[in-house]
């Protein structure tokens, strides 16, 4: 029952090993759309994803068109703070993709636009608060998702 975790041009290494460790953990596959803020060997993403990076499935895609084209077809939903429906709501199946954007901005405008059926966020309960830590929001909708599949 893999998962398919998509980090859309991350730019902090410390998330990304963060989400690689996770990935390994739950036994989902990591999807890195490039351009990174950072490069693939930076010791903070190392050292956030331990020893364990070496065991990981990463897929690396040179654009976000790449992606898109290498994956048409597959079942996807999108995580922003822009969405209207929750987390909750996301019909989980084996194979999904859980696309995520970078951290500083979170998903375009466009793909928001092109996604609003398939657009979902985690809800909020503070209005001092415009987004969680994308390591946080991506564990929250992995384990979710596992829940659900189990």
């Amino acid at each position: 029952m893999p998962l398919n975790i998509v980090l859309i041009e991350p730019e902090i290494p410390n998330n990304t090993g963060n989400i690689g460790r996770l990935a390994l953990a739950t036994g989902s596959k990591l999807h890195l759309v490039k351009p990174f803020g950072f490069e693939i060997n930076d010791k903070r993403l190392k050292r956030a994803g331990l020893d364990y990076w070496q065991h990981l499935e990463v897929i690396y895609y040179d654009s976000i068109e790449d992606f898109f084209t290498i994956n048409e077809g597959a079942s996807m939903v999108f995580l922003s703070s822009h969405g209207i429906k929750s987390h909750w709501d996301i019909s989980f199946r084996d194979n999904i993709f859980l696309v995520f954007g970078k951290e500083s901005v979170g998903l375009s405008k466009d793909l928001i636009a092109q996604n609003k059926s398939q657009l979902f966020k985690i809800p909020m309960f503070s209005s001092h608060i415009r987004s969680l830590n994308l390591a946080n929001a991506v564990s929250i909708i992995v384990y979710e998702g596992l829940r659900q599949l189990r």
